[in-house]
């Protein structure tokens, strides 16, 4: 049975689902309704739902699988030659973990129905202009204050269990399944290399996440996969391949929503200046619980952050991303219509306007709005870090999500020493992650272990063994 939400909702949230993967759903939503609370005639929708045929004029080519992903994709570096010292990239690694780690703490207070979805007739980005304003912190240039006059004005209210995050209790970045992410992918890379598929990413959660630490698609998968194999037993069985397709797809209607996007950094700091790798093991990952733009989301983010250790214009930042993912795909129409708004964007309010009535049509944690707000944000703020972070998080939807995601990706990109102090400092270099070992931990020895891991991969890579 579903492990997020009702089998009635499973079958509502479907219906959008393969509605936006090209299929005719007319008439699913009057059978929903004449299903009512009838268990085994919702499932008859769901089964109905799931052997749907995608249409003959749906316009946009998506494959799952990485060859062909990789037939689709356009011209890309796929390797970038960075050249620094072992200073320099100690400084990168630094900055990637802490920006990651400023804009998920930013955002966390706000992620929250009214700030991600909107309220009241308002978009979320407004909402989170009123608390900022109501507090008397505006324009955003510190983290969400506790209290705010648009509580009482406007019903808003920040999400209760992140004071740890507010800018009157910070001290350091609190655990968070963004940053929960990034730590294993650090501990993977750590224990296998390179050496690791879907299957691995399953035994890695269930060893290291309870239940209660994963949402949405990453809820369904890790229960799915738990019916596909047993705790006891770590060998990977011969018919994985068909079963990683019931466990990536059995009632989960997530999968092209924001869960394999957020996962991306620690992997990719594993393949620091090398976006093609970076987006294969951004796969890897991402196939366990994941399909088409759920996928791209998480390799088009990957391969940012590995170009972001070399290149220093967030345009071509944004450009390599896209490169490694089917230039006719869903993610990267929107991602080029979000950057065309952000080039012409006049300031930041305009700018995350836009941005919302462009892709309000997609849920609020779905990969492609969340990707094209983070592309958006970055081609608009060029290199403040303080610009980048705050649009992101001002844009509503995903915001700690999407705050972290451009942290990241700012902070590989100028240097640990080059981020604010106002923002670096409250955090004390410290992050509790709720992982084993990671609870708590300083920030600056997770970078230190990317970087070893860094040279670790880069040598496995030379070596020829890239691919499984």
């Amino acid at each position: 049975m579903a492990g997020w939400e009702a089998l009635k909702e499973i079958v509502q949230l479907e219906i959008v689902q393969r509605g936006e993967e090209g299929c005719d759903v007319s008439g699913f939503h009057d059978l929903r309704a004449a299903a009512g609370d009838d268990q085994a005639k919702l499932m008859g929708v769901y089964q109905q739902l799931m052997a749907l045929e995608i249409g003959e004029d749906f316009p946009y080519q998506e494959p799952s699988d990485l060859p062909s992903i990789r037939a689709l994709r356009p011209e890309g570096p796929r390797q970038l030659a960075a050249d620094h010292s072992e200073a320099e990239w100690r400084n990168r690694f630094q900055g990637a973990w802490l920006g990651r780690s400023i804009g998920c703490a930013l955002g966390k207070p706000l992620e929250c129905g009214p700030f991600m979805a909107g309220s009241e007739g308002r978009p979320g980005w407004k909402n989170v202009e009123l608390w900022f304003k109501g507090a008397d912190a505006w324009p955003i240039r510190g983290y969400t204050p506790e209290s705010s006059r648009a509580s009482a004005e406007y019903d808003l209210k920040l999400s209760v269990w992140c004071k740890k995050s507010m800018k009157e209790h910070i001290q350091f970045m609190e655990t968070d399944d963004d940053i929960r992410y990034t730590v294993l992918g650090l501990i993977l890379l750590e224990k296998q290399g390179l050496d690791f598929d879907s299957w691995d990413i399953g035994k890695l959660w269930h060893m290291y996440l309870s239940y209660q630490q994963v949402c949405t698609a990453e809820t369904q998968a890790y229960l799915n996969f738990a019916q596909v194999t047993s705790h006891m037993k770590g060998e990977k069985t011969p018919d994985w391949a068909e079963k990683s397709e019931w466990v990536r797809t059995w009632l989960n209607p997530y999968r092209e929503w924001i869960g394999a996007q957020i996962r991306a950094d620690g992997l990719a700091y594993g393949a620091a200046g090398n976006p093609q790798l970076a987006a294969e093991l951004a796969w890897r990952d991402a196939s366990f619980s994941h399909v088409k733009n759920g996928i791209y989301g998480e390799m088009f983010v990957a391969a940012m952050i590995a170009a972001a250790f070399h290149e220093t214009d967030n345009e071509r930042i944004v450009e390599i991303g896209l490169s490694e993912i089917p230039s006719n795909c869903r993610l990267a129409h929107d991602i080029r219509k979000a950057v065309d708004i952000a080039r012409s964007a006049v300031d930041q309010l305009d700018l995350v306007d836009r941005i919302w009535e462009a892709f309000k049509q997609y849920h609020c944690v779905h990969t492609n709005n969340n990707a094209a707000l983070v592309a958006a944000a970055l081609i608009f703020a060029k290199d403040d870090f303080e610009l980048a972070i705050t649009t992101a998080v001002l844009g509503g939807w995903d915001t700690d999500c999407n705050g972290a995601t451009v942290g990241s990706i700012m902070g590989a990109k100028l240097g640990g020493d080059k981020l604010p102090a106002s923002w670096a400092d409250p955090l004390h270099d410290t992050l509790y992650s709720e992982v084993r070992g990671f609870h708590p931990i300083a920030i600056s020895e997770c970078a230190d272990r990317s970087y070893e891991v860094f040279k670790k991969v880069s040598a496995a890579y030379g070596a020829g063994r890239s691919s499984l």
